[in-house]
């Protein structure tokens, strides 16, 4: 197995792992994990991606795990919609925080057939996959900071989702692929900046998390 191909592969488990930890948190929390922006881009790239690819090349391995993605993101939707209506303001009729997150699911579709249409699968794919990954690295800042607090977030979560898109931008950006005819520029300057701002989430989450730990000890000191 050669390097871009066992890059791709840990990119596939590394993201897999963030959808199941994603899932899995927002159940808990009784919240939900990926921002809604970057979890309806990602849905409707994963659908479309698989369908088209499935048609272009089969059961190839991208599209099974395109399939995989797309089936772990309904569970990552049904936790928006149980449980992101605490999350809208108050003073909006809980009907408009539906309407909302359908709004956001149509949009993200045409904006992925916009891609498609404009340049080839391939190269749709990777563009807006970039794209979209750069604005959830955002995103996630955004979530933490609005929350004030790590519920519905993980540091797994946090760390798969780094290395999930820093092996992608090591394979296309760096190495090289035959695919492309080479490196991607665009490649490996949306993935600098994805890895910066996963980078400053991580380091703001762990201080997030232990600020809660040091109040969580100070209330049993205080109950004690």
């Amino acid at each position: 197995m050669g390097i871009g191909m066992t890059l791709s592969l840990l990119s596939g488990i590394f993201w897999t792992i963030v959808y199941i930890d994603g899932i899995r948190v927002g159940i808990r929390d009784k919240s939900f994990a990926i921002p809604i922006w970057a979890l309806g881009l990602n849905i409707a790239w994963e659908f479309l991606h698989f369908m088209l690819g499935l048609q272009a090349a089969g059961w190839a391995a991208q599209v099974v795990i395109n399939l995989v993605w797309f089936l772990l993101d309904i569970g990552l939707v049904y936790t928006y919609f149980r449980y992101g209506r605490k999350y809208f303001p108050k003073s909006l009729k809980p009907s408009l925080f539906y309407a909302w997150g359908i709004l956001v699911l149509t949009v993200s579709f045409i904006v992925q057939l916009a891609f498609i249409l404009e340049f080839s699968l391939v190269f749709a794919a990777t563009f807006a996959a970039y794209l979209q990954n750069l604005l959830m690295s955002v995103l996630f800042i955004t979530m933490l900071v609005s929350r004030g607090s790590s519920e519905g977030q993980s540091m797994l979560i946090a760390v798969c989702k780094f290395l999930g898109s820093l092996a992608p931008t090591i394979s296309i950006g760096i190495l090289g692929s035959s695919m492309f005819g080479g490196t991607i520029i665009f490649v490996l300057i949306i993935g600098l900046l994805m890895a910066f701002f996963d980078l400053v989430y991580i380091w703001m989450l762990a201080k997030m998390k232990e600020g809660e730990k040091s109040g969580e000890k100070m209330e049993r000191q205080m109950a004690a």
